[in-house]
């Protein structure tokens, strides 16, 4: 069977599966078996490769191509962990946090949530955290502080009622 998924951005060589399986294998690495992950990117590849990272680390993933369709998501689902793009069209990032935090906690509205963004600086972390969410992961990080964060977001979810990490 032919792999026909878009390739990934980190892929070693063309993206198969089986390069993802080579990037995601690190020891020490945290298991996420049984976490429940939204990821909202407006780029198919970007959430192809995320999703795989997850999985591989035993995570339970839903994605969504834009803000609009992650609130949805987030209100019928309700994961553990929320990963989003900040720059999408129509709503972004920031939209659809503030939306996430204006819903009363049993509704989805203290999800844990980390920002998945090219914009790396001092600056653009904080204006991250100031708006809600509770890490700033730059793509550049990507893959190695993916796994780690989401772990840590999902510690915090246990306190809440989600699923253990």
């Amino acid at each position: 069977m032919v792999d026909q998924s878009p390739p990934s951005p980190w892929s070693p060589s063309d993206g198969s599966v089986e390069d993802m399986d080579y990037i995601g294998a690190s020891s020490g690495t945290p298991r996420l078996d049984g976490v429940r992950v939204l990821i909202v990117d407006d780029d198919d590849g970007i959430r192809f490769a995320v999703r795989m990272l997850l999985e591989q680390s035993g995570a339970i993933v839903t994605d969504a191509p834009s803000a609009e369709t992650a609130l949805a998501l987030l209100r019928q689902e309700r994961p553990d962990v929320l990963l989003s793009d900040l720059t999408m069209p129509t709503y972004d990032g920031y939209w659809l946090i503030h939306q996430v935090r204006g819903l009363p906690a049993e509704g989805g509205g203290a999800t844990p949530a980390a920002a998945v963004t090219g914009h790396a600086d001092p600056a653009d972390r904080a204006r991250v955290l100031r708006a809600g969410f509770q890490a700033h992961l730059p793509k550049r990080a990507l893959p190695e502080g993916l796994i780690g964060t989401v772990a840590s977001l999902a510690t915090r979810a246990v306190g809440m009622g989600g699923a253990p990490s």
